[in-house]
């Protein structure tokens, strides 16, 4: 059952105190999804306390459970999908990446999806009312599947949106991965896909010498098995103009947002030393996780 209606009125669905957390964010963000469809503002203390559920104020006082609550930072192309994914069948705990939801969108018959395509391809971040909109049908389909916990991939990436976070649950820890520009630019312009299986592979050799104290940096381009190389296809967005202005865009507005979980001693940040067979065991030590059952896909 949807919790909200786009657009509707915050005050149709009455809550419930048996709402999960994640219930909660689907309830509170659909209703802020109202706030941004009714205004072009929205003041955060004033629609935050009109629209959320009785339930919010409570939250925090629960029992924490097992289940993971981490929020996933990084670059556009440096692997934040990947690495989230295998965290996300190690801790069994559902990864939700908006970049995801964006690309399903895209390939639906939706009206949103000619809208979203003139978006994506000239570089521009999806809008605030859009992304809150396509997460919250998402944690209310998760929801209705009764999932618990969360890892987040592509959400928050402003201040705006962190707030609207925070009031609603305790996020464990924010892990903010980073790469060499110059690697993260060889490797967004490699990124192929395999038209007819949907297999993602990478077509570029990375070889950075160490210099002025800096290690060097090799990644092996992932090639396509022969069933798929003649069927390789590139990403509407995967030019080095779009790329360029995607890392620009994404660093003006994630600095604050780093600061922002930096201040509040939850930002984790992580060096890439390259490809996934280094980057996937430095990540796992740096949160003292073991990965027993899958040491050979690690590496693979």
């Amino acid at each position: 059952m949807a919790i909200f209606s786009r657009c509707s009125r915050a005050g149709t669905v009455a809550p419930t105190p048996t709402r999960t957390v994640t219930a909660t964010f689907a309830y509170v963000i659909r209703a802020l999804s109202s706030s941004f469809c009714s205004s072009s503002t929205l003041n955060s203390e004033t629609d935050l306390n009109r629209n959320k559920p009785a339930v919010l104020g409570t939250l925090k006082r629960e029992p924490k459970g097992t289940n993971v609550q981490w929020v996933f930072l990084g670059c556009p192309g440096v692997g934040k999908g990947t690495y989230a994914s295998r965290l996300s069948n190690l801790l069994g705990v559902p990864h939700i990446s908006t970049g995801d939801l964006v690309r399903d969108e895209l390939a639906s018959s939706d009206p949103l999806s000619s809208q979203l395509k003139e978006i994506v391809n000239q570089g521009k971040l999806v809008s605030d009312e859009i992304i809150i909109d396509l997460l919250s049908k998402r944690l209310e389909a998760g929801e209705a599947k009764g999932e618990s916990g969360f890892i987040l991939d592509g959400f928050p990436r402003t201040i705006r949106q962190a707030e609207i976070l925070e009031g609603v649950t305790d996020i464990d820890l924010v892990i903010n991965l980073k790469f060499r520009e110059e690697a993260l630019l060889a490797k967004c312009l490699g990124r192929r896909i395999c038209s007819e299986c949907r297999g993602n592979y990478n077509v570029a050799s990375i070889d950075i010498k160490a210099e002025n104290g800096r290690p060097g940096m090799y990644m092996a381009p992932l090639s396509p098995p022969p069933q798929c190389a003649s069927k390789l296809i590139t990403r509407a967005d995967d030019t080095e103009e779009v790329v360029k202005e995607r890392l620009r865009i994404y660093h003006e507005m994630t600095q604050p947002l780093e600061d922002f979980y930096r201040t509040r001693r939850k930002l984790l940040e992580i060096d890439l030393p390259g490809g996934i067979p280094e980057s996937w065991s430095k990540l796992l030590q740096a949160l003292n996780l073991e990965d027993h059952d899958n040491k050979q896909s690690a590496t693979a």
